[in-house]
């Protein structure tokens, strides 16, 4: 049986997309105070996409930082609580290797990672860029 492969937490200087020394890839995004809950979904989502494009079924390990949104929700505001909670472990969390949130810590993917991103993600209610 192959261990599990446990990565490396090495966080990159700016946000991005880079190319890990282990053959991993980092993805860091921050959302601003301006970012609504719309833009950063599909933020999160379109660098996932470019990730898989770019470097096609590596171990990817994804780190958000979420600026502005204080709120009573466990320091967050409805949306980025929702964001964090709800969004972020019904979708994203299944397309990465690992992942680190300010609302979970860091956490390993009990299961191996997908990397059947669809096309385009619909979420009902929510717009599309540019709609």
């Amino acid at each position: 049986m192959e261990p599990l492969f446990v990565p490396e937490y090495d966080k990159p200087d700016a946000p991005g997309i880079a190319m890990n020394f282990n053959n991993t890839v980092s993805i860091y995004h921050i959302v601003s105070p301006e970012d609504g809950f719309e833009k950063a979904v599909n933020d999160v989502f379109s660098l996932l996409k470019e990730a898989q494009e770019k470097y096609p079924d590596w171990p990817r390990l994804f780190y958000l930082e979420i600026r502005g949104h204080e709120g009573q929700k466990s320091g967050f505001d409805e949306d980025f609580f929702e964001f964090q909670q709800e969004f972020w472990f019904s979708t994203i969390s299944y397309f990465v290797t690992a992942f680190d949130t300010p609302l979970a810590g860091n956490l390993l993917n009990p299961n191996p990672q997908r990397n059947d991103l669809p096309d385009e993600l619909v979420i009902e209610g929510l717009k599309k860029p540019g709609s």
